[in-house]
């Protein structure tokens, strides 16, 4: 699938996302739930924050997203995240039958396309490499400063 002008544009807000959790000494993963058109949700990585293994972006996001909604199906929304999820985080997109899956920098290490290929739900739509370079180089900055 191609990407979109709106895709670029809702990267954006992940990766402004991604940067607040930078500023927080967090991994820089940002994440943005977007349904009908309309920013539902926002999460970054909290894992230090909340001293809490699962409090990824992604996870952050969904959350916030059914909340919003009032159920736990993302069917009509799309995810826009700055890594490629982990397996953890698939798999709970999986269950929330999320419709369509945006990310930008590939996770080689941890990514779920190595590991576990099928956890996203049949249905979902995955779009990858989405402003891929500008992703990958937070990591790499982020990472680089820790050495």
């Amino acid at each position: 699938m191609e990407t979109t002008t709106d895709d670029i544009r809702y990267m954006k807000m992940a990766l402004e996302e991604a940067r607040c959790a930078y500023a927080e000494g967090e991994v820089p993963v940002g994440a943005i739930v977007v349904c009908k058109g309309r920013v539902i949700a926002r999460g970054h990585n909290l894992t230090e924050t909340l001293t809490d293994v699962t409090a990824h972006a992604e996870m952050q996001a969904v959350t916030a997203a059914a909340n919003c909604l009032g159920g736990k199906y993302l069917s009509e929304c799309t995810l826009y995240v700055t890594v490629e999820p982990c397996v953890m985080c698939a798999g709970a997109l999986g269950w929330a039958q999320l419709g369509r899956l945006v990310y930008g920098a590939a996770d080689d290490k941890r990514g779920f396309r190595r590991y576990a290929p099928e956890a996203l739900h049949p249905k979902t739509v995955v779009v990858e490499g989405v402003m891929a370079d500008e992703c990958a180089a937070l990591m790499k900055d982020f990472f680089g400063a820790r050495r």
